[in-house]
């Protein structure tokens, strides 16, 4: 898969996209990354990507001209790409729409930088406007690498053992269960005993319940989206009720 990201601080790419899983899986030839100056599509003599907004008011606004040249030349080298552009006004990020990008031959991640870009880039050049939180930091460029990582790590062979990502939080709307390993003892703290009995039916259980149990007591908004039995949504349903009441005694 191809990833093209456009920005005005490159350089803040180089570490994340060289190190760990993402680093192996570009010298591997799984996923091709660039990393593009949008400065290279200015036409000026001082490269301005940005611009006093309309109307008035405080900060400065990412031009539509850089963009669009941007777009149109990347689109020109893998037109099936889709082209996201990084907003905290965009739609919630979340694992199905990983899931949905890691089957596209493309994706082109625009960073906005100051007071945001300019609309007609969303509206003439973007398939879509993603955030990945109900928060505003000061650029696309970090929301860009955690949308970049969740992707790539879904696209074949880039993790070694793919039933690993099969598992994972919010990959079926639910958090994943607790995780333990040697030794079996540390400082009072035993590991449950079902992990230690090599029963897998039994396992596979344990971790099914303690799934749940942590998506109700920590994320009960994902529960919605999750495919339970009637049986575990009443087990869902005592679990959240025990989470009101423990938040409940610390309140008080």
């Amino acid at each position: 898969m191809r990833f093209d990201i456009v920005t005005i601080f490159p350089a803040m790419f180089d570490g994340p996209l060289s190190s760990s899983i993402i680093g192996r899986a570009r010298e591997k030839g799984l996923l091709e990354i660039n990393v593009h100056d949008l400065r290279k599509w200015t036409y000026d003599k001082h490269h301005v990507t940005d611009d006093y907004p309309y109307g008035g008011g405080a900060g400065m606004v990412m031009k539509v001209e850089p963009f669009a040249s941007a777009v149109e030349e990347l689109k020109t080298q893998n037109p099936g790409a889709k082209v996201a552009l990084m907003t905290p006004g965009g739609k919630l990020f979340n694992q199905r729409m990983a899931q949905d990008f890691s089957s596209l031959p493309g994706l082109i991640i625009l960073c906005g930088r100051y007071e945001g870009v300019d609309e007609r880039v969303s509206g003439l050049f973007c398939d879509m406007e993603v955030s990945i939180g109900d928060y505003v930091l000061t650029g696309g460029e970090i929301p860009a690498m955690v949308m970049l990582d969740c992707v790539a790590r879904l696209v074949p062979g880039v993790v070694g053992e793919e039933a690993s990502i099969v598992h994972e939080s919010h990959s079926d709307s639910l958090l994943e269960h607790p995780h333990y390993t040697r030794p079996a003892e540390f400082r009072d703290a035993r590991v449950p005993e079902v992990l230690l009995n090599g029963d897998h039916k039994k396992i596979e259980a344990w971790r099914r319940e303690e799934a749940i149990k942590k998506t109700a007591s920590v994320r009960p908004d994902l529960l919605a989206k999750a495919v339970l039995t009637e049986k575990e949504r009443v087990m869902a349903g005592d679990f959240m009720e025990k989470a009101r009441r423990r938040d409940g005694d610390e309140r008080a």
